[in-house]
């Protein structure tokens, strides 16, 4: 059984114990967001967490560039999502004891839309937005843009969401709500 501890006090937010945020004050955060234990989360730049999303346990976001993460969306456990990586093709070398201006890193922000879940175990590295009502299969590597409602494993999309039924259901949750 998990004990919620709260330990950053932030409302409408349920974190646990070894949840961890650093760089608090670059968050924006929605209402009746779960962000489970052994989540790490690095707010070096804007971060925005919308209504009803749940990080779960062991997931991380970091790179240093911004991120978003839309209403009604998951991020399962395990999942990285990484604004910042180092490009090795080139010029660059080393890793973060090298300054800067010797690493060919490639910062750039990602967008997680409305109604996405992103499976366990996958990495969606700098750059890419995750369409509307996108789901992402466990221990995908996300490189490129998902179109809206597409079911993808890594970025080959194997089908289609019924986004009609899933909005149907939606407004059912709203009436209710």
């Amino acid at each position: 059984m998990q004990i919620t501890v709260d330990k950053y006090g932030i409302p409408g937010v349920t974190t646990f114990e070894y949840t961890k945020i650093i760089g608090l004050e670059n968050i924006e955060f929605g209402k009746n967001i779960i962000i489970d234990d052994f989540v790490f989360i690095y707010a070096k730049k804007r971060i925005k967490l919308g209504n009803n999303v749940h990080i779960a346990s062991f997931a991380s976001i970091t790179g240093g560039e911004c991120f978003t993460m839309e209403d009604f969306s998951a991020l399962s456990s395990g999942v990285r999502i990484f604004t910042g990586s180092d490009d090795f093709k080139f010029w660059g070398f080393g890793n973060s004891t090298i300054a800067e201006k010797y690493r060919n890193t490639k910062r750039v922000s990602i967008h997680i839309g409305k109604f996405c879940v992103i499976g366990a175990n996958s990495v969606i590295l700098p750059g890419v937005t995750v369409g509307e009502g996108a789901t992402v299969g466990a221990g995908s590597v996300v490189m490129k843009n998902l179109e809206p409602w597409g079911i993808y494993i890594g970025n080959r999309k194997i089908g289609d969401r019924d986004k009609s039924a899933v909005l149907e259901n939606y407004n059912k949750f709203l009436l209710e709500n």
